[in-house]
């Protein structure tokens, strides 16, 4: 594995996917099947298995396949087509940056790409389009468009998306005390005091103007960095205990406090670029590795909010890493 360069890939990126016409299947109702029986086009959704909550969208590019959580538990699965051959999307950990339901295509002759999920602004984004049963896009995430309405309707600024090779399902782990840092009381009073004040991301219809936070903490340079809206508003040395052993690539997100052990509850998901790789479970023990300056700890303690990312990684967190001010970190290269 090697990390992407962030200039090489905006470059192959920024068209995005071209919405050439609507093909095989988009517009098909939920079905009833196993998920290896997904014909290009279809999909499952059942809500009604978690109605509330915050939303977690894997996509398996070797499936080719979208996996939907609400609170942990999946409510949709649906056929996609990713990035063609020298087109590849890319993986690694995005947030929603932005919604916009009747997009056009800046790139491709104001083409349309319906209910348009924005993950970077320079041209990645989950959307209607064609689906051939192959990777035929040009980077972004070509959805059928039944599935790319519910979908829309359940996301939100900051819902975390995750383009990977392997994943876990989300666990649910408990860490006690604030984020990065050793219990205190008192410290678990006050923010769960701000986190009561915060409203559920999940709960509104804000497509645009909406605020969203995230947290990288990078092992291959032992940093942290908070990012609002994919701006770096706060950044510092990180600690982690037993350096010498991997933190690994996992994504935490919060779903609140959690009163009984006086702690915070996130769901985690464990992720890979590559398939065949053993991933192992997130548990609070990664958390309970990290800690943050009291600068950092601060930013974090007065804008945390359910639906909050925390993001561990391998690799360093140099802007080369990632494809820009708007993602939060990628994985790989796909040079050769």
């Amino acid at each position: 594995m090697r990390v992407i360069d962030r200039r090489g890939v905006l470059s192959g990126l920024a068209a995005g996917v071209g919405f050439f016409g609507l093909g095989t299947g988009i517009s098909a109702d939920p079905v009833y099947k196993k998920i290896e029986d997904l014909k290009p086009g279809e999909f499952t959704w059942h809500p009604e298995r978690s109605p509330e909550g915050p939303v977690a969208i894997i996509v398996s590019i070797p499936e080719q396949r979208v996996f939907v959580y609400r609170n942990g538990i999946r409510i949709g699965v649906s056929t996609c087509s990713t990035g063609k051959p020298g087109h590849e999307t890319p993986t690694g950990v995005f947030t929603i940056l932005e919604k916009d339901k009747n997009h056009h295509s800046s790139t491709y002759n104001n083409a349309p790409m319906p209910n348009m999920n924005r993950l970077t602004w320079n041209g990645v984004a989950l959307h209607a389009g064609n689906l051939p049963g192959y990777p035929a896009s040009h980077g972004c995430v070509r959805l059928p468009v039944k599935f790319s309405e519910v979908l829309f309707g359940v996301t939100h600024v900051g819902t975390p998306v995750i383009l990977a090779g392997s994943h876990t399902d989300p666990k649910e782990v408990t860490h006690p005390g604030l984020v990065l840092s050793d219990y205190a009381e008192s410290e678990f009073t006050s923010v769960q005091s701000n986190l009561k004040g915060e409203k559920l991301p999940w709960q509104t219809e804000v497509v645009k103007g909406a605020t969203s936070m995230s947290i990288l903490v990078s092992h291959g340079d032992m940093t942290i960095e908070v990012l609002e809206n994919g701006k770096t508003i706060a950044s510092g040395p990180a600690t982690i205990t037993s350096p010498s052993t991997p933190l690994g690539r996992h994504v935490f997100m919060l779903i609140g406090a959690h009163e009984g052990r006086q702690g915070l509850t996130w769901h985690a998901i464990t992720h890979h670029d590559q398939t065949g790789i053993p991933l192992g479970q997130p548990d609070e023990a990664v958390l309970q590795r990290i800690k943050a300056d009291e600068e950092v700890r601060k930013v974090i303690a007065d804008r945390m909010h359910p639906g909050m990312v925390l993001i561990t990684t391998e690799l360093p967190s140099h802007p080369d890493n990632r494809s820009g001010e708007d993602f939060v970190l990628m994985d790989t290269d796909q040079s050769s």
